[in-house]
């Protein structure tokens, strides 16, 4: 049997997010517990010209439901918005993500295939079919800024490790 688009995507972009979410509460976890600041952290980046805690976090959200958005319009251009700076309002991106990640049939997910897809950013312009963009733009997205958003983390000194990033796997039961 083929592989759907939703078994290809959908299962990947919720374990990515639930581990985004994980990683979201073992900072505040580890903030309470070593009196360290939530803003520092929540602004903390790998390097002076990269992007924050938050906003790899924002962007995880970003590159599931909102590419999930995108294809239902046609278009996407990533949301520029400031990101959430608190580990509260980072959860609450995380759960209407997984929200609308797990409101998504295989049916409409199919529906989707070959149909025509931009992505519009800066005055940049790339053209995929839907299939090519979830797969080979959005789902590399929510993975790298998982990854850094742990990355930061680890950086920081939170112990958190690969089974941590791993999030939740799909075993054979």
């Amino acid at each position: 049997m083929p592989l759907s688009l939703h078994a290809a995507y959908v299962p990947s972009a919720l374990q990515m997010l639930g581990t985004a979410r994980h990683l979201v509460d073992t900072a505040e976890k580890w903030c309470g517990e070593n009196n360290h600041s939530e803003a520092d952290l929540v602004t903390s980046c790998l390097h002076e010209d990269m992007l924050p805690f938050s906003y790899q976090i924002k962007s995880v959200a970003e590159h599931t439901q909102g590419s999930i958005e995108g294809l239902r319009e046609g278009v996407y251009s990533p949301d520029l918005t400031p990101p959430p700076m608190t580990f509260d309002a980072l959860r609450e991106k995380l759960t209407a993500a997984l929200d609308a990640m797990n409101g998504l049939t295989e049916e409409e997910m199919e529906s989707f295939i070959g149909q025509p897809m931009r992505f519009e950013f800066k005055g940049n312009r790339m053209d995929f079919t839907a299939e090519d963009f979830l797969l080979s733009f959005s789902q590399p997205n929510f993975y790298f800024h998982c990854a850094t958003g742990y990355d930061i983390l680890r950086m920081k000194g939170v112990p958190v490790g690969k089974r941590d990033f791993l999030g939740r796997l799909r075993i054979k039961s």
